[in-house]
């Protein structure tokens, strides 16, 4: 009994694991926030571009 916790003590597989998760949910959470960021900077240019079509097109 005593070999067997000693063995899943120096086991680091679930650790390794784990981390491995830790890291790629970090990098899901840096590229949602970048898209978002994107996407709303996007989302402002073009409505600044309609405004401006629709300036020059009620100006003729």
């Amino acid at each position: 009994m005593t070999k067997l916790i000693a063995r899943f003590a120096k086991d680091e597989s679930g650790a390794t694991a784990i981390e491995y998760g830790l890291i790629a949910a970090l990098i899901s959470v840096a590229l949602i926030t970048g898209a978002t960021t994107l996407g709303n900077s996007l989302s402002n240019t073009f409505n600044a571009i309609s405004t401006e079509m629709n300036s020059a097109e009620n100006a003729h």
